[in-house]
């Protein structure tokens, strides 16, 4: 695995999203311009690359201009509200799975006539974390049911789809198996990625005292950018079936400890920019 992919710089795009979803829905879903381009300058963004990204997410149906009291800004799109509603649950618990729980399966058929469809369907699944068993059979942690059942309907897929819950009457190859249907190197080769760059400063943290507001803002919207992609990666896959040396449980360690450190003042810098 080339974790140089991994180690990239997130984009200005996918910070202004983790910005909507922490703190402009506070606020109705909407953020001025003006305050957007601060924030993202305590990012080291500036002002062209962060209209370059509101006009790429505006095309993308996540953000609507829209004017309060005379200033120009973006709110968020109902789509986007929904979106990241279902990520706050997977993003902010810490769900793990056990073999004796289950899988939830989707089996699905789409017409030659609707291959795009067929594409949108694969690459949702994939989102939403199920690993791939066989062509039109595709399988997750049972808890990811719930949210499988809502995304595909609110994205009107469900037509296309049958889910399932099921229990393996034979578990002694499940974890030979789980590793054929996720690839475990990928999401292993991210974890990885993510501990070197944040364990760091999550140790600097703890150990400094006083907290610079737009300091801890700039931290906090950084790493939840980059964990926030990774429970997705992996969606609580059991412990016990995969390798011995699985970081899962450190990294979210790390991501946690940031998190309470960091949130607060965080709110703080955002509060002083409105």
């Amino acid at each position: 695995m080339d974790t140089a992919l991994l180690a990239r710089p997130a984009q200005p795009r996918s910070l202004i999203v983790t910005i909507y979803g922490l703190y402009a829905r506070e606020a109705g879903g909407w953020l001025s311009v003006a305050a957007l381009i601060r924030l993202m300058a305590s990012l080291a963004i500036d002002e062209p690359a962060v209209r370059s990204a509101i006009s790429r997410l505006k095309r993308r149906g996540i953000l609507v201009a829209d004017r309060i009291d005379g200033a120009a800004g973006y709110g968020l799109s109902d789509q986007a509200k929904a979106i990241l509603a279902e990520g706050d649950r997977r993003i902010f618990g810490r769900r793990v799975a056990k073999p004796e729980d289950g899988w939830v399966l989707a089996v699905f058929s789409v017409p030659e006539t609707e291959r795009t469809r067929r594409h949108t369907l694969r690459s949702r699944l994939s989102w939403l974390g199920f690993g791939n068993v066989a062509p039109g059979v595709w399988i997750a942690p049972a808890h990811i049911a719930a949210e499988a059942h809502d995304t595909l309907g609110r994205l009107d897929l469900a037509v296309y789809v049958d889910l399932f819950t099921v229990h393996a009457i034979d578990a002694s190859n499940l974890s030979r198996d789980v590793a054929r249907w996720w690839d475990l190197e990928r999401i292993e080769a991210t974890y990885a990625e993510y501990l070197r760059h944040w364990q760091p400063i999550s140790h600097a943290w703890q150990d400094r005292g006083l907290v610079d507001p737009e300091r801890a803002f700039a931290d906090y919207v950084r790493t939840l950018t980059a964990w926030r992609r990774l429970p997705y990666l992996d969606p609580g896959l059991p412990t016990a079936l995969l390798p011995s040396d699985w970081q899962a449980a450190e990294a979210a360690e790390v991501f946690f400890t940031l998190h309470d450190r960091l949130r607060a003042p965080a709110h703080e810098f955002v509060e002083s920019v409105r």
